[in-house]
């Protein structure tokens, strides 16, 4: 599944210790989908592959990002996951009545 749109915040990096004994590290990023109602998703990126990955990214980029999405059930109630793993810029496009100029070089003038 993929969810584009404009990254509005990049939250700190949490770590941790999972009852196995492994350490682990996640950050989390909000994508302003720019739809009219719950346009906001938070996405999670865990392991040092994954931070690397978005370690690129800035506040106001434009993404695609590919996710995968999951539930949890615990005591009758369920937990969902939004978790990364690939991010892309979106190519921007030229804005509409933008001019583009190009060079007459066909005439023999030096200038």
């Amino acid at each position: 599944m993929e969810i584009t749109g404009t990254i509005t915040k990049k939250l700190d990096i949490q770590s941790g210790v999972s009852k196995a004994g492994k350490e682990w590290r996640k950050q989390e990023i909000v994508v302003d989908m720019n739809k009219d109602f719950n346009s906001e998703c938070c996405i999670s990126f865990f392991g040092d592959d994954k931070l690397a990955m978005i370690s690129g990214f800035e506040i106001g980029n434009d993404v695609t990002v590919g996710v995968n999405v999951s539930s949890k059930a615990w005591k009758d109630r369920y937990f969902h996951s939004i978790d990364g793993w690939r991010i892309d810029l979106v190519a921007q496009s030229k804005p509409s009545g933008a001019l583009e100029t190009q060079e007459d070089t066909s005439g023999d003038l030096p200038f």
